[in-house]
């Protein structure tokens, strides 16, 4: 049984990081993180586009326009979507998820999801550099760690295919 794994191995990537302005005092350190995690993983600073749109339902639709001109290895979204006294939270977060996912899937690309989904202001900034660490940046790693799994277990795959 042959078993594979990925590091987060940056080196050679091209990444686009799609981030909401949308409370801003919790993405631009989601951003930020994404952006410091992919560099210190030996992605060239000159490789990583960041995008920035209003909120987190227009993430997935510039996740699929930046994956459409095949310029990125992977995308990361990143932003935070707080609950509020109405039904607009569940709208938001099960479709932007859905979003990201579908495009995940339409483009065969990496799509990770440092997206906030938390009841409070409080719970988003202990996961944007606070106590809980930040998963704009753990996103990151999750695309670089997928590609490289792509590469250790289907590269000889694909590339049989091409010559064929």
């Amino acid at each position: 049984m042959a078993e594979f794994s990925g590091e987060p191995r940056g080196e050679g990537r091209r990444i686009v990081v799609v981030a909401s302005r949308f409370n801003e005092g919790i993405t631009v350190p989601l951003a930020e993180g994404a952006v410091s995690a992919l560099v210190e993983h030996g992605v060239r600073f000159e490789d990583i586009d960041v995008c920035w749109v209003p909120g987190a339902w227009e993430l997935p639709v510039a996740v699929r326009r930046a994956l459409s001109t095949e310029r990125y290895d992977a995308a990361v979204a990143v932003g935070a979507i707080v609950r509020g006294d109405t039904p607009h939270f569940d709208v938001v977060v099960n479709e932007s998820s859905r979003g990201l996912m579908e495009a995940s899937r339409d483009f065969d690309v990496p799509v990770t999801m440092g997206v906030l989904t938390t009841d409070t202001m409080a719970q988003a900034e202990e996961r944007a550099g606070g106590v809980h660490g930040n998963k704009g940046a753990d996103a990151a790693l999750a695309a670089l760690e997928v590609l490289d799994l792509f590469d250790r277990a289907f590269a000889d795959v694909f590339d049989d295919d091409e010559d064929a």
